[in-house]
């Protein structure tokens, strides 16, 4: 297991900032874009990206869709901490077009009389839920096309782990800088960077709906989770079942993010449909 006690945060920092500075090189990138949410990832690589690039070379973006204010605050602190001029674009009426255009609830042929009610709104909430960070991941290549920039994301290891991310949302990026990191060493890492205390602080929240919060939702807290998965990796015995249980079925229902898109393969056929 990691012990974060024994990591040099400052040299953590200098080696993923010299990687993401390699990486711009490598495509003859002038920005770095990232989407800037308020949480603690994004302000982590914030400052890494500052350290890598220099602040005018960043571009974070602050990308509301019926956010909480606070959240927009905490942004625009992290901006000002790291020296970043932010970038704020209001996507709640891209948002309500988009849902405007599709068709309506209950419309004929798309609803399955099989399927539970109850199951059908828990859709509908994901929908909606999915179609938020699916929209900035689409303004943030806009502004990395626009400006000669690569898409930084702020994932972290726990979260893609179980699969904490919207698939083509805010996992559709070009460089995931925090990838390796857990959790508790994303919260180690902020302290040496200095990213403000409140937002180290607080409970982590894609902010998806009102109230929403990232521990509530997944079920299990980021220290266990951090301590289950670690577990895992080195086989050793998890002690609380339920939790082993929560994280082992979270891992595997999100397997298909984490696997390259299936392609169709000619000669694979070929060989099936011979024998």
């Amino acid at each position: 297991m990691t012990d974060h006690a024994r990591i040099d945060y400052s040299s953590l920092a200098d080696e993923i900032s010299s990687w993401l500075r390699f990486h711009m090189n490598q495509v003859d990138a002038s920005r770095l874009v990232l989407g800037l949410s308020g949480g603690i990832d994004s302000a982590v690589v914030c400052a890494l990206c500052t350290m890598a690039a220099g602040p005018s070379r960043v571009i974070a973006a602050i990308l509301p869709v019926h956010s909480r204010p606070e959240d927009m605050r905490d942004a625009e602190s992290v901006a000002s901490t790291f020296e970043v001029i932010p970038r704020i674009i209001d996507l709640a009426p891209a948002y309500e077009s988009l849902l405007a255009a599709m068709p309506a609830e209950g419309a004929a042929g798309l609803e399955d009389a099989n399927v539970d009610p109850d199951r059908r709104v828990t859709r509908r909430q994901l929908a909606l839920a999915n179609a938020k960070p699916r929209l900035r991941m689409t303004t943030l290549y806009y502004l990395a096309n626009r400006y000669n920039g690569i898409v930084v994301g702020t994932g972290n290891r726990t979260e893609l782990s179980i699969g904490y991310f919207t698939k083509y949302g805010d996992g559709g990026v070009d460089l995931l800088p925090l990838g390796d990191l857990d959790k508790t060493t994303v919260r180690g890492l902020a302290r040496e960077l200095g990213v403000p205390p409140a937002v180290i602080t607080k409970a982590p929240s894609a902010g998806l709906w009102e109230g929403q919060t990232d521990e509530a939702e997944i079920g299990v807290s980021y220290e266990d989770l951090d301590r289950t998965l670690a577990a895992f990796r080195s086989d050793q015995d998890i002690a609380d079942a339920a939790t082993k249980d929560r994280v082992a079925a979270l891992i595997a229902a999100s397997e298909h993010k984490r696997r390259p898109i299936p392609i169709f393969q000619r000669d694979a056929v070929d060989v099936i449909t011979s024998r």
